[in-house]
């Protein structure tokens, strides 16, 4: 779960790490009020999208007087800021955060997360920070140092005073850049973090060092204890219909395709969308039911899918272990004759029950094409779909 630049700066100052003063604001007049409260002649506007390149989609503006703070806040909230890392569609702007300008030296880059590969926290610090660091990391990854985190020690001061010497931070910066790393890491265990990222942590003409943008990442299996972040969502930047398939226990991704997929266990989806692929078809969604599924859940997953209006073709493959085949047959069935669906719908079904299930679907009345195995089924969706 990500959180909003102010929110993220919020939780830096609660953990003593120094960011400029700012105020986010919803509309324009609370804007130039904000800038009013902050005093001084040079204001940021940021507009607050999860996402990142918001200075290279016109989302982050710098100005001089209360008119144009005004100006700028009007022209981003209501908006869709559109950023290399949004897609085409964009994300809606409902907030902006003005902030004091700061006298701006050194752009650096810091950021934390879990390498799985060795599984411990990575640090990693660049002094090529700014907007262009996914082009540092691509074209000269020598420009990136990294440390990793053991969990049993912890981190450690040599490892904050190695990355400090790497950006080449000379005397009082060196102990501020410590101070702000081990306080990061301090968020980062206490909130469950999956990714804080400041880019760009800035030294400025005072020689001070000052987190001038602040990205977190909650993991998402850990919000059952993190309710104060969880309060903080934002379902406005998040897919809705990956929202509405939370609320059911179903995880789902939405895909660019037109074949709708509904299967219990991720592996198994991830197999199956494959074969699509293979079969010269496109999925239009990644959807688990679980492997302890209910009549009602399947039913909730074909709604959900079959509001997809770009769905030519919906492809079920479940395996019965823990969940029995009847038991989707059933659901398969009620979801139909309930939703009306216009598309045709293969399913393949394996496992407990499944004689019992076939037969379910057989005497249903409805319009639904079996499969005897995973490829026929592919081959079979992709064939229903017009490709």
């Amino acid at each position: 779960m990500n959180l909003h630049e102010y929110q993220s700066k919020q939780l830096f100052k609660d953990y003593g790490i120094p960011v400029p003063a700012g105020h986010p604001a919803h509309t324009a007049e609370d804007a130039v009020q904000a800038a009013r409260d902050l005093g001084g002649q040079l204001w940021v506007v940021k507009a607050q999208v999860h996402a990142g390149g918001r200075g290279k989609g016109g989302g982050v503006k710098l100005v001089r007087d209360l008119d144009d703070v005004s100006e700028a806040a009007e022209a981003m909230l209501g908006s869709n800021l559109i950023t290399p890392q949004t897609g085409p569609e964009g994300l809606p702007v409902n907030t902006v955060l003005v902030e004091t300008g700061s006298d701006i030296a050194r752009e650096l880059y810091l950021s934390m997360l879990v390498d799985r590969g060795s599984e411990r926290i990575v640090l990693m610090a660049s002094a090529a920070g700014g907007m262009d660091i996914e082009e540092v990391a691509e074209k000269t990854p020598e420009k990136i140092f990294r440390t990793f985190v053991h969990p049993g020690s912890g981190l450690m001061g040599f490892q904050c005073r190695q990355l400090a010497f790497g950006l080449e931070l000379e005397g009082k910066q060196v102990g501020a850049f410590t101070r702000i790393v081990q306080a990061l890491y301090r968020l980062f265990i206490e909130l469950d973090a999956g990714l804080v990222e400041v880019n760009p942590l800035v030294v400025t003409g005072s020689g001070e060092v000052i987190a001038l943008d602040a990205k977190v990442n909650i993991e998402e299996n850990a919000l059952f204890r993190q309710s104060a972040a969880l309060e903080k969502r934002d379902p406005t930047q998040e897919d809705e219909m990956e929202n509405r398939a939370s609320a059911h226990g179903l995880n789902y991704v939405s895909l660019d395709g037109d074949i709708a997929c509904m299967v219990n266990g991720a592996g198994l989806a991830m197999a199956t969308m494959d074969l699509i692929k293979l079969h010269g078809g496109e999925p239009a969604n990644f959807l688990d039911v679980g492997g302890d599924a209910t009549s009602e859940r399947v039913a909730a997953a074909f709604k959900l899918i079959l509001s997809n209006d770009k769905v030519r073709a919906i492809l079920v493959n479940i395996f019965g272990g823990i969940v029995r085949c009847d038991v989707i047959a059933e659901g398969i069935v009620n979801a139909v004759k309930e939703v009306g669906v216009s598309v045709p719908v293969v399913v393949r079904l394996e496992g407990t029950n499944v004689n019992k299930g076939r037969e379910l679907l057989a005497k249903s009345g409805l319009d639904i094409i079996t499969a005897d195995d995973l490829t026929d089924a592919a081959k079979k969706a992709v064939g229903a779909s017009g490709r």
